[in-house]
């Protein structure tokens, strides 16, 4: 009898190859085709990561709360909506200065959004706070939600008449 025959090595690496492939694509089909959800938590910046939080105060409009003595106004620009999902800013003034920006809406459906805003939306709002405009620098890998942020700025800015 012919040695190949006898001990049929290429057919117990065909056997094994086959079994390795079955098993991996069972193993895939294992896997969860939604992300997991996560408990939601406060992000570093004090607002609440909801993606579609209801604003107090309407888009465009002063809250119920500014009063014209003071000098001090909130104005909520228009909601932008980016590929991740919308993002919605609101700014304080204080005598024609802006003295606060706090993001009112924005991407955070799965862990990778909130890791990516959490350290994003800071950075943003510091700059915003520096340059006092909207001319801000992108922060790298956010930016969708950056380019978000500073439209949402801006028409902010333009609903204050700066």
């Amino acid at each position: 009898m012919h040695a190949l025959k006898k001990h049929r090595p290429l057919r117990r690496v065909m056997l094994a190859a086959a079994t390795t492939v079955t098993g991996f694509v069972l193993l895939l089909s294992l896997k969860p085709h939604t992300p997991p959800t996560v408990a939601q938590a406060s992000s570093s910046a004090g607002q609440s990561p909801s993606r579609s939080q209801a604003s107090p105060a309407p888009s465009g409009t002063p809250s119920p709360g500014s009063t014209k003595s003071t000098g001090t106004k909130t104005v909520t620009g228009d909601t932008v909506q980016t590929r991740w999902g919308p993002v919605q800013v609101r700014i304080t003034l204080k005598n024609g200065k802006i003295t606060d920006v706090t993001a009112v809406s924005y991407p955070s459906d799965n862990p990778r959004d909130q890791e990516i805003n959490s350290y994003a939306l800071p950075q943003l709002r510091r700059e915003a706070l520096a340059a006092q405009s909207a001319s801000i620098d992108s922060v790298s890998g956010a930016s969708y939600t950056s380019d978000g942020y500073k439209q949402s700025l801006q028409s902010a800015l333009d609903l204050a008449g700066l």
